[in-house]
């Protein structure tokens, strides 16, 4: 009963951190539905990302040191979006006055919603990692994946051998996380699988309303090929590095900060800080 109780506890947990994506998602289906006629569609979709993105900050939704990391996914997704559409793996056909060389900047927010699911279950759940590989591993690691969704158009495609990379380099890790105070554990090569799937799930229904549209997908809506499986696979790993190393960035600095405050309480003869 007690872990039948924690799973509703983990799905609520879930979906409250998943509330920048559902309202991305609502706002596809319903300016699909409802036609505005005096702003485009995705100029639209723009402005409501943005009210929501500031509404969660003004409700402290999301803590500014959230926000920073949102605006680097925004950014990296962005960029990407801007190559791939380009190099015509996908497309916007609607018009809109906030495109960019065929990119509507609220495209750079589904990217974001990520991020902001990923903070907020971190937080929410109290995530911990074990046997986290050093930093410079995940970092050339991650920075390579990224790339390789630019160079794979030009050279060969790096994809199998980064995922042989990544199991071997994570194969050890795992991730603790705690639901209503009873601590939990999963291997976290798992936890990528298991996002990326649903990231898959998320981008079938943003292409049926028409966030984007695969060449396959122009005439009629068609299932997202299950291979986009693996390119969300590699994504989310990023995502979760970059994610990862940030906290670990965070925490490092914080530790640092209590030390020297403790080094400077000893020196002053003041050996615990309820003295003072």
């Amino acid at each position: 009963m007690k872990h039948f109780q924690n799973f509703l506890y983990f799905g609520f947990e879930q979906a409250k951190s998943c509330l920048f994506p559902i309202i991305i998602f609502l706002s596809l289906a319903l300016t699909k539905m409802i036609e505005i006629p005096f702003i485009a569609r995705y100029d639209l979709i723009l402005l409501i990302c943005l009210m929501a993105q500031i509404m969660m900050i003004l409700f402290k939704y999301e803590t500014m040191d959230e926000v920073k990391v949102i605006i680097v996914f925004h950014l990296i997704g962005l960029a990407l979006e801007l190559f791939k559409v380009q190099m015509s793996s996908w497309s916007y056909p609607e018009e809109a006055i906030s495109k960019i060389y065929g990119v509507p900047l609220y495209s750079g927010f589904m990217y974001a919603s990520v991020a902001s699911y990923m903070c907020q279950a971190w937080r929410r759940l109290d995530l911990r990692l074990n046997r986290w590989p050093s930093s410079w591993v995940t970092i050339m690691l991650g920075s390579s994946i990224y790339f390789n969704f630019y160079t794979h158009h030009y050279i060969m495609d790096l994809r199998w051998i980064l995922k042989i990379t990544i199991l071997l380099v994570f194969i050890k890790t795992y991730v603790s996380f705690t639901v209503n105070k009873t601590s939990y554990k999963m291997p976290l090569i798992v936890s990528f699988i298991l996002i990326g799937f649903f990231i898959w799930i998320a981008e079938n229904i943003a292409t049926f309303y028409g966030a984007w549209t695969y060449p396959n997908q122009e005439q009629t809506w068609q299932i997202v090929h299950l291979g986009k499986i693996s390119s969300w696979l590699l994504l989310v790993i990023v995502s979760f590095m970059i994610v990862a190393e940030l906290k670990h960035v965070k925490s490092t600095k914080e530790f640092i900060s209590k030390r020297r405050k403790t080094t400077i309480l000893e020196k002053v003869g003041i050996t615990s800080p309820l003295k003072w």
